[in-house]
């Protein structure tokens, strides 16, 4: 009897023994034009690419990237890296724990596209590709010799499962130890010794630190971008970084620290955040930064609702126009049938409370249907408050809600003497209005966050993800249903009207466009169930970046007119094929799509 054992570095070969890949180059050749090509193209972005600056970006210097050129610097770095950690370099090793081969490709493949993309813009826009300098040829020419080096290299087996943070203790006991043989295997079949040492605690806080500011960084870019070509390269650099991050265990080991070191990575995160406002030098970016809060956390929400109970809602967004409607007629707006202005605490909890009952009155006659039937109810909710409040106009129904015209002129916050319509410094830096409301939303988040956290943890949230595996399993053990059901209900309501609060005072004015199920501007129910699908169903940071993404992508690919949503669209589709547990899926749901991770394991202790 033999034993057949596969390890996930192992890398295929073909019938006479050699490793294979999608050209035909030997991979030791291969693995150094890999690198030297990434090498080059970080050389060749301190190149002029074009004699005119009419191109956006002003490519013209060097010495000093511009532009694209940044991105494509970037592409590169990252291909030699991962290179030189494929080598064995020391103190590059635990860059790629799960093997770089992978990682190579994802890299090149960016700094390709990113390049080729960028001379193809220039010759459309300056008439041709004798507008080039050298330096964009030598860039074309290096990342494609990294890229054809890369697809030499051999495919990979499937990368140990990712650590979940929301395992209990003894499934991350169990998942540490597995992943510490996989490392072992995979250390002694790269021809090493042992495997990256662990780091002491402080180098673990201080990578969590470095994680954090590189996300700030990232994201203060990407809203940031000043053009559309810039855009559209960024979305390429950082879309397959993070494939190449995540193919090389980068991800899967920093997401393991942050779990290690939860309160550390919580107080960071939200530290970070709240640097965001002091990195603009005007109000313009942090607008969308605050519209972006307030979607993440009605998002974040849902996915109590989708993600932990697995309740279909497509009428998700109408708890948010409960809150933001309620919070609008108790704040002194003039348009408001209510002679009443409370402090925004008492309007916010008003909001919340409201939107609460809301869910119980909805849910407590639905939600003992199941599915597509509970789906096509909670759509039906959504037209229904849509239509109600449009005809509260005095003329089709009682003088409430100004119908189609809202709630119009709602003042600005002001919390003990904190007005938030104004400018304010701190210590030498000026923030202005929608900053101000970034911060007050940050700390909003923060409680829906501690919130989802705590409720996932408790026991009414095992019984939500019972109730979501297999409810007829979950009644079969006593569990109430129906209750369960319905406090998930009432709570991702109340946590949708407390963000409503804060948007009736940030957009001045409240109209029931805002609400429908389908809107060309997010949120709205379709946008917010597709933020949590696409980040991670039952996650926090999930929700968070879908929503981010789901709303920074559309504002800024309006250069497309007609096309935008179909570009939108085919990115969806894309990720949704190639992606389908989402970007930061927990690892239930990603074994769910991926069960043949599983496999290399199993097959390690099957005889023959």
């Amino acid at each position: 009897m033999t034993t057949q054992t596969t390890t996930p570095q192992t890398p295929a070969k073909d019938t006479a023994g050699a490793n294979t890949g999608l050209v035909a180059i030997p991979p030791h050749i291969g693995r150094a034009l890999a690198t030297g090509g990434g090498v080059l193209t970080v050389v060749s972005a301190f190149l002029a690419w074009t004699w005119t600056s009419a191109f956006p970006g002003d490519l013209t210097v060097y010495g000093y990237p511009g532009g694209l050129q940044v991105l494509v610097l970037i592409g590169g770095a990252l291909t030699a890296l991962f290179g030189l950690a494929s080598y064995g370099v020391k103190g590059l090793r635990w860059l790629a724990p799960a093997g770089a081969d992978s990682a190579i490709k994802l890299a090149a493949l960016a700094a390709f596209a990113t390049t080729w993309y960028t001379i193809a813009a220039m010759s459309a826009q300056l008439g041709g590709l004798a507008n080039l300098e050298p330096g964009g040829w030598i860039a074309g020419i290096a990342t494609l010799t990294a890229l054809l080096g890369a697809l030499s290299l051999p495919f990979e087996r499937p990368a140990p499962d990712p650590f979940d943070p929301d395992d209990s203790s003894w499934e991350q006991f169990r998942h540490k130890a597995r992943h510490q043989r996989t490392v072992v295997k995979a250390a002694f079949a790269a021809g090493t010794s042992k495997p990256a040492r662990e780091l002491p605690a402080f180098a673990e806080i201080l990578v969590i630190v470095a994680a954090l500011t590189l996300g700030l960084i990232v994201f203060t870019y990407g809203i940031g971008t000043e053009y559309d070509e810039l855009f559209v390269g960024f979305l390429v650099t950082a879309g397959f970084g993070f494939a190449a991050a995540a193919k090389a265990g980068l991800v899967n080991r920093v997401s393991a620290l942050t779990s290690k070191h939860r309160t550390v990575t919580m107080v960071g995160a939200f530290a970070a955040a709240a640097a965001f406002p002091f990195t603009q030098s005007d109000d313009q970016y942090a607008t969308i930064g605050v519209y972006i809060l307030i979607f993440a956390t009605v998002a974040l929400g849902l996915n109590i609702v989708v993600g932990l109970a697995g309740l279909l809602d497509l009428g998700y967004v109408a708890f948010l126009g409960v809150g933001a409607y309620t919070a609008a007629m108790v704040s002194g707006s003039p348009s408001s049938p209510f002679d009443l202005q409370l402090p925004f605490w008492a309007s916010a909890l008003l909001g919340a409370a409201v939107a609460m009952v809301f869910g119980v009155l909805i849910g407590a006659p639905t939600l003992r249907l199941r599915g597509d039937y509970l789906a096509i109810v909670t759509l039906g909710f959504g037209e229904i408050f849509r239509i109600t409040v449009l005809n509260m106009d005095g003329t089709s129904g009682p003088d409430i809600t100004n119908g189609s015209n809202g709630i119009s002129s709602i003042p600005n916050l002001n919390i003990l003497g904190f007005d938030f319509g104004q400018e304010h410094s701190f210590g030498g830096f000026t923030i202005a209005r929608f900053a101000n409301y970034f911060l007050l939303m940050l700390l909003i988040t923060l409680v829906v966050v501690v919130v989802f956290r705590r409720s996932s943890d408790s026991r009414i949230g095992r019984a939500w993800i019972a109730i979501r595996e297999d409810e007829t399993a979950a009644l079969a053990m006593g569990i109430n249903g129906f209750r369960v059901k319905l406090i998930a209900f009432a709570l991702g309501a109340a946590l949708a009207g407390l963000a409503g609060s804060v948007q009736a005072h940030v957009t001045y004015t409240v109209t029931p466009e805002q609400y429908q199920f389908a809107h060309v501007v997010p949120p709205n129910s379709a946008f917010l169930l597709a933020a949590v699908v696409l980040g991670g169903m039952g996650t926090i940071s999930g929700p968070l970046v879908g929503a981010a993404l789901l709303y920074l992508i559309p504002a800024k690919l309006q250069f497309l007119g007609d096309y935008q949503l179909f570009a939108f669209g085919l990115a969806l589709v894309l990720l949704m094929r190639f992606r389908p547990e989402g970007l930061i899926p927990n690892r239930r749901r990603q074994l769910e799509f991926h069960e043949e991770a599983e496999a290399p394991t199993v097959l390690s202790k099957a005889g023959a």
